[in-house]
């Protein structure tokens, strides 16, 4: 376990567990919590033995609240002389990353929290949380989040709550593309320890690969995106785990992976 103290990281056998810890400050986004979850994600990609990412917030009251506005100059002030901010940075590093990540999400879910929900590739949340797009109400506007949350929410309710930046709950959340498990609060690790195991007795290549190319087909045309999977089938056909999968399935057994 490592505890930077704003973010907590720890491994639970082959998931990666990144836990933002200001439970008092409702995980609010600061500096310390966007550099402990680039570190947590680059740390878990370096370990060979990890195959998934969790992210989450330690308490039951906040996933995330956003951007810490207790100290609003901090939270909106800006290096013009740099064309990266660190939380665009951190969006852009989950977005190329080949090892899936798991949000879970315990409690409230607002603004910067949204980016983070959306840069993960799946999601479990407790049935009483509330989520929402509150910046319009303190004079500013979800702009980064919006580059991840256009291509999973359809469009007439992401205006809704950008424009309107009233809140939601886990139902409509779900029923957007947000989440794909709503359960109770007491069931909640449950329900991400049972899509972890469906992760990790899968081809960690196969996956690896599949999400490299989900990345690269996302803006391409289907002429584009038809033409780069067949070959990218073709290279995938040729490595370790494909024969294993294949051979293994024919002896009527689980394989054995080796990630190659």
């Amino acid at each position: 376990m490592t505890d930077t103290t704003a973010v907590i990281t720890e491994k639970r056998g082959q998931a990666f567990w990144i836990t933002i810890n200001r439970p008092e400050k409702r995980n609010a986004l600061n500096g310390d919590v966007i550099a402990g979850i680039t570190r947590g994600y680059r740390d878990a990609h370096d370990d060979k033995d990890v195959r998934v990412i969790v992210l989450t917030g330690a308490g039951d009251k906040a996933f995330c609240a956003g951007a810490d506005l207790q100290n609003s100059g901090a939270a909106f002030a800006m290096d013009h002389s740099r064309p990266n901010v660190d939380y665009a940075d951190l969006l852009r590093l989950s977005q190329n990353a080949t090892k899936p990540a798991i949000a879970r999400v315990g409690g409230v879910c607002m603004a910067g929290g949204m980016g983070l929900l959306c840069m993960t590739d799946m999601a479990v949340a407790a049935d009483h949380v509330i989520f929402g797009l509150p910046e319009v109400k303190v004079g500013v506007f979800p702009m980064q989040v919006l580059s991840l949350l256009q291509s999973i929410a359809p469009p007439r309710l992401v205006n809704e709550w950008a424009l309107t930046g009233e809140p939601f709950d886990a139902r409509a959340a779900q029923g957007a593309g947000l989440l794909n498990y709503v359960v109770p609060t007491a069931e909640l690790d449950a329900k991400v320890d049972w899509l972890i195991d469906r992760i990790v007795d899968k081809s960690p290549t196969a996956i690896r690969r599949g999400k490299y190319a989900m990345r690269a087909i996302a803006s391409m045309s289907f002429d584009e995106s038809i033409a780069y999977t067949e070959s990218q089938i073709a290279l995938l056909a040729m490595t370790e785990d494909a024969r294993e999968g294949l051979k293994a399935f024919g002896e009527k057994r689980k394989p054995v992976w080796t990630g190659r």
